[in-house]
């Protein structure tokens, strides 16, 4: 498997409201990502799921069927051998339902929060033929397919990184909104290997794992830009 061979899916957009953003309203993607490995294609997120009236009304979801955003790489839903979720908002699980009886990856910490309640669509975390495989920190999923725990959006957040025969790729989540924000922490932790002295910018302890990948390029859940080394 080569890094060209991990495919970004579009599966729809909304409406970051003011209140979030600080300033003006802002229209953002919802990117999943389709790992094609030899045991089976592995999916990184699956959309927006229907959410209540008030949820919907706020942030104004337009959604892309995923099956056809599959569909548009030659791929089916029966593809797709395992899900694994960045985190269980139900803007990255919406499409969780269409695999029951496959498993569906996720911290253990991430789902115990997820079905405390007022967190995300109850219905799209626990639903008929749901399959969890529950981690307590990083894994390797399959060969060169690894789990990274990546807190900060929320505690149970997790990253994907693909090994390829060609260099590596982080599928970031939303560990970071976007790539700028990625690039500064990036920066920070390298900061004493460019020469820099103190004072210097903190960042999570989890990017110099990350880093530890030598990633050819990172990729995100709301952001269409990559992040490129160099």
């Amino acid at each position: 498997m080569q890094v060209d061979d991990v495919r970004r899916l579009l599966l729809g957009t909304f409406v970051r409201p003011p209140e979030e953003t600080g300033g003006a309203p802002k229209v953002e993607p919802v990117h999943a990502y389709a790992v094609p490995h030899a045991s089976g294609l592995v999916l990184l997120d699956t959309g927006i799921g229907a959410a209540d009236e008030e949820t919907e009304a706020w942030y104004r979801p337009q959604r892309v069927d995923l099956a056809a955003a599959l569909a548009e790489h030659r791929w089916g839903l029966d593809d797709v051998s395992l899900v694994v979720n960045c985190h269980l908002h139900f803007d990255h699980c919406g499409g969780n339902p269409l695999f029951a009886g496959r498993p569906v990856v996720a911290q253990r910490t991430e789902l115990t929060t997820a079905i405390a309640g007022s967190y995300t669509v109850e219905e799209l975390v626990d639903f008929p033929g749901v399959r969890y495989e529950l981690l307590d920190g990083e894994a390797e999923l399959l060969p060169g397919v690894h789990v990274v725990p990546t807190p900060g959006h929320v505690d149970g957040h997790q990253s994907l990184v693909v090994v390829c025969d060609d260099g590596s790729v982080v599928l970031a989540g939303q560990s970071h909104d976007t790539a700028s924000a990625w690039s500064s922490d990036a920066l920070a932790a390298r900061a004493r290997e460019l020469g820099h002295g103190e004072p210097l910018p903190t960042y999570p302890p989890w990017m110099t794992r990350l880093l530890d990948f030598d990633p050819r390029r990172v990729v995100f859940a709301h952001d269409a830009a990559v992040w490129i080394p160099g």
